[in-house]
């Protein structure tokens, strides 16, 4: 833990909230921790300390593409306006920099650029969770020190994934010291197991480990392994912990075991149909939705899901930049644009509000 700094009472706290002329600064509770007033976080009195409540993400979070120019770099713009019509058409949040974000082909300043420009354009931080996991340990505090200070609702940390094997106690160990090296009681962290990509997964022993020593921290879990038998196992093993799925097909099954919601790649392209489906869990009207949904889906699980996505978007936009991809990811074949196009049309899709 961060040594402790100076204590500070709650009435001192309060006025660092009430007066402007304390935002921003640095102040320290009994524990070390620095008390923040990022904005969209709520202070709790413990009757110790002030401190702030991470926040509990529900429903459809999507992880927004990241358009780039003609000559690779990220179109900010665009990347702004993507964000708000996916807010504005159903989404509940973004997990911004995360696998369909094309996050690891981002630079650590292209990314704190980006999530910058969101904020300054209106988006509000408390439904970012921004991808912050990187291989190296201060990288991806850097990253998450930064989402925290703009007052981020949490973030995504995919576990350290160059050096294999690794065990559980050293995933253990590189998590505790991403806590304990943010320092920040408000800090949501969310595990993201996809193994497939990583070749290092989130073995069920870590969750327990972690929950059990950070319950206020490690919140939830997005997983993207694709195997059913796995989150079910998950929502069975950790009542209370917040799971989100990677496929909207998953929704209503998981919802049934406590699942509270999804984090989908293809929400790019019907945050509207997702969501509708969402608002309607637990009632008869979700079995009909979950059959229109996982259609769409099941659509681009027949083509390369990151170029599909993009180049669905950039065409329904008329956005051309919307479809580009920096390398090594290829584009779609123009041919499967119009293949693509037509099974869409097929499904009665239709892209809400572009």
């Amino acid at each position: 833990m961060m040594d402790v700094k100076s204590d500070i009472s709650v009435d001192k706290f309060r006025a660092s909230i009430a007066y402007p002329e304390h935002q921003g600064k640095r102040l320290w509770g009994k524990h070390g921790f620095e008390l923040r007033t990022a904005p969209g976080k709520c202070a709790q009195d413990t009757g110790k300390d002030t401190i702030m409540a991470a926040k509990r993400f529900s429903g459809l979070l999507v992880p927004a593409i990241t358009p780039f120019t003609a000559d690779l770099k990220p179109d900010s713009a665009a990347f702004v306006h993507v964000c708000k019509w996916l807010l504005a058409n159903g989404a509940n949040g973004l997990a911004v920099f995360g696998t369909t974000s094309e996050a690891n082909s981002l630079s650590m300043t292209e990314r704190m650029a980006l999530l910058d420009d969101l904020v300054a354009a209106g988006v509000p931080a408390d439904v970012l969770m921004p991808g912050v996991g990187m291989p190296s340990l201060m990288d991806t505090i850097t990253l998450t020190k930064h989402a925290m200070t703009l007052g981020c609702g949490g973030v995504l940390a995919l576990p350290p994934f160059y050096y294999k094997p690794v065990s559980v106690d050293g995933l253990y160990a590189w998590y505790a010291a991403v806590i304990e090296g943010v320092g920040a009681p408000d800090l949501g962290l969310w595990l993201y197991h996809i193994p497939q990509n990583t070749g290092v997964g989130i073995p069920h022993d870590l969750i327990e480990r972690l929950i059990r020593d950070y319950p206020d921290t490690v919140l939830g879990i997005k997983d993207s392994s694709g195997d059913w038998s796995n989150t079910e196992a998950m929502l069975k093993r950790f009542p209370g912990f917040s799971i989100f799925p990677s496929s909207e097909g998953m929704l209503v099954k998981s919802h049934a075991l406590g699942g509270v919601g999804c984090i989908t790649a293809s929400g790019n392209i019907n945050p509207t149909g997702i969501r509708a489906l969402i608002d309607v869990l637990g009632t008869p009207a979700a079995d009909e939705l979950q059959k229109s949904v996982a259609a769409v889906r099941a659509i681009f699980g027949g083509y390369p899901l990151i170029p599909a996505v993009k180049a669905a978007l950039a065409d329904a936009m008329n956005m051309p930049q919307m479809a580009k991809l920096r390398p090594p990811l290829d584009p779609l074949p123009q041919a499967d644009l119009g293949t693509l196009r037509q099974q869409l049309a097929d499904a009665g899709w239709t892209l809400p509000n572009a």
